[in-house]
């Protein structure tokens, strides 16, 4: 973590550790920001332990002008519904659905109340509804679509609080990190690339936009 000082901004990076969340803390300190960056690794936060998130984040002051939760698994990527593994399913929804809540339970106090926030949950584009046409992946496009709307509705509960908050969900777009390494043949961007093109979208989101999907581009994803 860097101490950050008056006027500085300050921002909390869950699953830093990884491949994204580590680019964006770099992205963020080259910024000049405070940055505190949690992950199971060096942390000890486990996302889907609601008394590890309750036990790391309680032990935070803030409050923070920028959260962003970039953790999350692939899993095995189901090609037909008869390839479905409950045991499985029950961890990807764990970790890309059951987390994220857990931590926007617990981050409620980090976020300040008289100025603008942000607020992220990277989730991914493959948890559209609207935007299936391939099918396939069951588990994670239904882990990232619940995701989307635990987003969705805390957005709703935190803005009748904290008017100024921004709480979305991101799509990065796909990201040369190990979490891709087994995608099909799609285009990949560095994660730094991915970093500043989120840092970017979100630093031009506004209250109005909040409980909204937005992909690295900052267009609108159909639900």
């Amino acid at each position: 973590m860097r101490l950050a000082g008056v006027g500085m901004e300050h921002a909390l990076i869950i699953g830093a550790s990884g491949g994204i969340g580590a680019a964006l803390t770099d992205a963020l300190e080259a910024r000049g920001a405070g940055v505190t960056r949690l992950s199971r690794s060096a942390d000890g936060l486990d996302i889907i332990d609601e008394a590890s998130v309750s036990t790391v984040l309680g032990a935070l002051g803030g409050p923070y002008d920028r959260i962003i939760v970039a953790s999350g698994i692939l899993g095995t990527p189901e090609k037909s519904i008869a390839a479905l593994d409950a045991t499985e399913m029950a961890r990807v929804f764990a970790v890309n659905a059951i987390g994220p809540a857990l931590v926007l339970k617990h981050a409620q106090r980090l976020i300040p109340r008289d100025r603008v926030c942000r607020i992220a949950v990277l989730t991914a584009r493959v948890g559209s509804i609207g935007d299936n046409t391939m099918g396939g992946w069951y588990s994670y496009r239904a882990a990232k679509a619940a995701a989307n709307q635990i987003v969705h509705t805390a957005a709703i509960e935190i803005g009748r609080k904290r008017r100024e908050a921004v709480v979305v969900a991101l799509h990065p777009g796909t990201v040369a990190t190990p979490f891709t390494e087994g995608y099909p043949a799609h285009k990949k961007v560095e994660a730094s690339e991915a970093a500043e093109n989120l840092l970017r979208v979100m630093d031009g989101l506004g209250p109005s936009d909040t409980g909204g999907f937005f992909d690295w581009a900052g267009k609108v994803v159909p639900w």
